[in-house]
């Protein structure tokens, strides 16, 4: 593995009705992203307009707890972390109309990397509503 990892996951829940209170609640993880929607943001332009979030995400990511430039072990770490598949997580997302996915970094310099989203991992996300995305870097 590099001093730079190639890949990592994130599990994310979003939408204009996702609040992270609830999504914590209902893991019992703390997520690494907790933002709720109307929550302030900081006028990127610096002329101190006032914003507010438009939706809520709620996320947890493998990066700081699995070692590997493959996918695999960040989605396995993910799945394993939040006890995936869930019975009645199923119908939760639809419920709050959420979106879920796993957003995965791939870092890809040489275009010789493929990556490693196993079979059963997809068919689960699909199976729950979700997505699987890769965010390929060059």
């Amino acid at each position: 593995m590099s001093v730079h990892q190639l890949a990592h996951a994130t599990l994310s829940i979003s939408g204009e009705h996702a609040v992270p209170g609830f999504w914590t609640k209902y893991f019992a993880v703390a997520p690494d992203v907790a933002i709720a929607k109307g929550d302030s943001v900081v006028d990127p332009t610096g002329k101190g307009r006032v914003l507010t979030r438009r939706t809520g995400v709620w996320s947890v990511r493998s990066k700081e707890s699995v070692r590997s430039d493959l996918l695999e072990p960040h989605l396995r770490y993910l799945v394993s972390h939040l006890n995936l598949p869930r019975d009645d997580f199923q119908r939760l997302p639809a419920d709050k109309n959420a979106k879920v996915r796993f957003f995965c970094y791939w870092y890809n310099a040489s275009g010789d990397r493929v990556s490693d989203v196993p079979t059963d991992i997809r068919v689960m996300m699909e199976a729950l509503g979700g997505t699987v995305e890769i965010d390929e870097y060059r």
